[in-house]
């Protein structure tokens, strides 16, 4: 397995760090789950991601720790 780490972004206008992280988790409980996101691997290689929402949430509804190919 490699290890990625997967990123979105938002600009938000707030007065504070912490206020700006606020913000952010209030719009990602209240609105849809994002679809585009950057993704960089361990060499450090970043790519743009845009996710199809009917594939993502067919994906997201099955339990993939049952696979042994994540083990």
């Amino acid at each position: 397995m490699h290890k990625f780490a997967v990123t979105i972004t938002r600009e938000i206008e707030a007065d504070t760090a912490e206020e700006a992280a606020l913000l952010l988790y209030q719009e990602l409980s209240r609105g849809p789950v994002p679809d585009r996101y950057a993704v960089t691997d361990e060499t450090n290689a970043t790519t743009e991601v845009k996710l199809d929402r009917e594939k993502a949430d067919e994906f997201a509804s099955i339990d993939h720790t049952a696979d042994p190919g994540n083990w």
